[in-house]
């Protein structure tokens, strides 16, 4: 680490990768010689729409997003998807939801407002510990889709396996686990992810949605800007959209592309995981909140035997450089979020801290 920085363990907005800071440090006051920073140019301009078309570029090459897929920059944040997805999606005023924790949850809250909405599957009897079986679910004939929240970030769990939605349109929110390991864009009808946890800066999604779902029919009560088709028609252009998350993620996508790509992604992902749940299996101190099958590999949630301890561990932590270990206020105890760019020597030295920590206090 440089700069006198920290290891920042926050679950968003989070870390971003040093080069890119670098990068984008170098090119604020004057980005390749346009006199001007990436803030102050116009987002109707040529040098604005090259960085735009080469973000996109970047992203469709990341993840292989067929041609029959819309790639959309689209500002605010989860809590607005939750809403433009039903808006833009129900047309039989029906959908089913997987709840597996706080954000499918609201998801769920959000949607009842357009229609109605049926839990499918839940894990709600173990308090979001886990995620339920959904090779078997019943899906009516008249649901318009089927919702899932591919990793919760507050609950610590994740999608080894995608739903049998019996061919309904597969709606994926994974905002904490996007562009962390390969994905399969054509099993989904729409993803969307809020960019600030695991990509660039807070106030935008990315939403890639199937060009035959984009609708023309939509009730009068759906907002203009809230319409994917809108979006979708003006390149995500059509009102002044938050240029500068555009221009920060681009550049993550093209360091993810130099790094190896998602593959390579993946592997340094399990790798960091992996050092970190293997000292909570053997602690007899901190416990792991989450069935092991289901464990995310960008959220880790874990507890000590009592809420007054979780909190003087997060207070030493800070104290020692490794910062916003504190669990959501919803749940409590404690939590690590090692979203991409949180290095395998960051997990690794927050695990020679807690060790001692149980040494001294356990």
């Amino acid at each position: 680490m440089k700069y006198g920085r920290i290891y920042n363990f926050s679950a968003g907005p989070a870390m971003m990768p040093e080069p890119v800071l670098e990068e984008i440090a170098a090119e604020m006051m004057n980005y390749r010689q346009s006199g001007m920073c990436v803030m102050e140019m116009s987002h109707r301009s040529q040098v604005f729409q090259d960085i735009r078309d080469e973000a996109e570029a970047d992203l469709r090459k990341l993840m292989g997003i067929p041609e029959d897929y819309q790639v959309l920059f689209i500002q605010g944040g989860g809590t607005l998807q939750f809403a433009m997805v039903p808006m833009n999606l129900m047309k039989n005023g029906l959908a089913c939801y997987v709840e597996t924790g706080a954000w499918s949850k609201k998801a769920i809250a959000e949607a009842g407002k357009y229609g109605e909405v049926r839990i499918a599957a839940s894990s709600a009897d173990q308090n979001f510990s886990y995620v339920p079986d959904c090779s078997d679910l019943d899906i009516p004939d008249s649901a318009d889709y089927v919702y899932i929240c591919e990793n919760e970030t507050i609950n610590g769990t994740t999608f080894r396996r995608l739903p049998n939605t019996g061919g309904k349109v597969l709606v994926a929110d994974q905002s904490s686990m996007f562009l962390s390991r390969p994905c399969d864009v054509a099993r989904y009808g729409l993803i969307w992810a809020g960019v600030q946890k695991n990509v660039g800066p807070a106030g935008m999604a990315v939403v890639i949605v199937r060009r035959d779902l984009l609708r023309d029919d939509l009730p009068d009560f759906v907002p203009t800007y809230l319409r994917y088709k809108i979006h979708g028609g003006s390149d995500s252009l059509y009102n002044t959209p938050n240029c500068w998350a555009i221009y920060c993620c681009g550049k993550v996508f093209k360091y993810l592309l130099g790094s190896g790509g998602l593959e390579a992604m993946n592997a340094r992902n399990e790798e960091k995981a992996k050092i970190l749940y293997d000292f909570l299996d053997r602690s007899s101190f901190f416990t792991g909140s989450v069935r092991r099958e289901d464990r995310s590999l960008m959220n880790v949630p874990f507890v000590t035997p009592s809420p007054e301890q979780d909190a003087a561990v997060a207070a030493a932590a800070k104290a020692a450089g490794f910062d916003n270990l504190k669990g959501h206020k919803s749940v409590g105890g404690l939590r690590a979020s090692i979203y991409n760019a949180m290095p395998k020597e960051g997990v690794a030295a927050l695990v020679d801290f807690l060790q001692r920590y149980e040494r001294e206090h356990g």
